[in-house]
């Protein structure tokens, strides 16, 4: 695995923050200053093998609902037409990269696409803040970020 996984009192938090137990691994990828787990990198695939095209999950309550006001006002469309689109395909592209990289088991069906499993465009803002706050370029996470305000978060270091 390209991650250290969560431990027990993590899982604990997520699964109480997503409101259900976890269908995969996962571990801790950026945190508040205070602790708590703000994202999440998941392993590419479930426990049972399906596809997880989502690496980097936002699990921060205040920033969902954020983010899913924003995405209730139109801003996906908003968003995806105020980035350059060879931006967004470049975060596209390293955020498959990455998943690739983190995948185990090649003997499975891979899921496809980019940020939060997207081709084209933008499909998720939380995906793509998630994918921001973990440290990589996304051009649409940074404008996301730009508008909710984000608190001081620090990016777990992972190691190999």
């Amino acid at each position: 695995m390209s991650f250290r996984e969560a431990s027990a009192e993590e899982l604990t938090v997520i699964e109480s923050l997503v409101g259900r137990p976890l269908q995969g691994r996962c571990a801790v990828v950026v945190r508040r200053r205070d602790g708590r787990p703000v994202v999440i990198e998941n392993e590419p695939h479930l426990r049972d093998g399906t596809p997880m095209p989502t690496l980097y999950w936002l699990v921060d309550a205040e920033l969902n609902d954020a983010v899913s006001r924003l995405e209730s006002e139109g801003g996906v469309h908003r968003y995806e037409d105020l980035v350059d689109p060879e931006e967004l395909a470049r975060a596209h592209e390293d955020y498959r990269r990455r998943r690739e990289a983190a995948t185990l088991r090649t003997d499975l069906v891979q899921a496809s696409g980019g940020v939060g499993g997207t081709r084209v465009g933008v499909k998720c803002l939380h995906a793509h803040l998630a994918n921001h706050l973990a440290g990589h370029r996304d051009p649409v996470g940074a404008l996301v970020a730009a508008e909710i305000g984000v608190p001081e978060v620090e990016i777990v270091d992972v190691g190999d």
